[in-house]
């Protein structure tokens, strides 16, 4: 895996790469974002063409929020926070569903300074739900909070190139297991661990 901003396939950006991936299989895609506040979404418009696949997003920093617009049970955010891998599922797939999406991608965590939640800065976890299930990665990022947000957005959007099967010559199926994977070139370079869940 490459360092963040560098192409993950044939020199594309991973947005870039996301939206060639999706347009060609006429697919579609809706993000739900915590602490990267539309970063996500900003940066697949980025890419020429993103209208054909980008169908919107949802800012969601309050828990109300993510509860009431994201379908994130109000009993997991009591028990667990807000910065947990069930919540980042539940909102990729309360996206996806919202919006009627092929695809939904998610981003919660601590951007910092400072821990939150009494989780510590830097921990922030990532979704992607689409028809096969629902996949997070758990990351430990180090840096400033610019910095951390930047981070986020890359990862999930390489996730999101993982799971479309931009990078992959056959699609995994959904009970596979994943391992842990690196996350070389980002801030830390700490493992990051990823889970599947089967599609409902």
């Amino acid at each position: 895996m490459g360092a963040a901003g560098d192409g993950c396939d044939g020199g594309l950006a991973p947005g870039a790469e996301l939206v060639a991936a999706l347009t060609r299989a006429g697919e579609t895609l809706a993000c739900a974002e915590s602490l990267t506040a539309g970063l996500v979404a900003a940066t697949v418009a980025d890419t020429p063409g993103a209208s054909a696949v980008l169908l919107g997003g949802v800012v969601a920093y309050a828990p109300e929020v993510k509860a009431s617009l994201l379908g994130v049970p109000a009993d997991l955010l009591a028990r667990v926070g807000t910065v947990d891998p069930a919540v980042a599922a539940a909102m990729a797939e309360g996206v996806r569903r919202r919006l009627g999406a092929t695809w939904g991608l998610s981003t919660t965590g601590v951007a910092g300074p400072g821990p939150s939640e009494g989780k510590p800065e830097g921990t922030v976890h990532v979704a992607v739900s689409g028809p096969s299930g629902t996949r997070t990665r758990a990351l430990e990022l180090n840096g400033p909070r610019a910095q951390i947000r930047s981070a986020t957005v890359d990862a999930v959007l390489r996730l999101a190139v993982e799971e479309t099967g931009a990078t992959r010559r056959t699609p995994a199926p959904p009970w596979e297991p994943r391992g842990t994977v690196g996350l070389s070139g980002h801030p830390g370079g700490d493992p990051a661990t990823d889970h599947p869940t089967p599609a409902t």
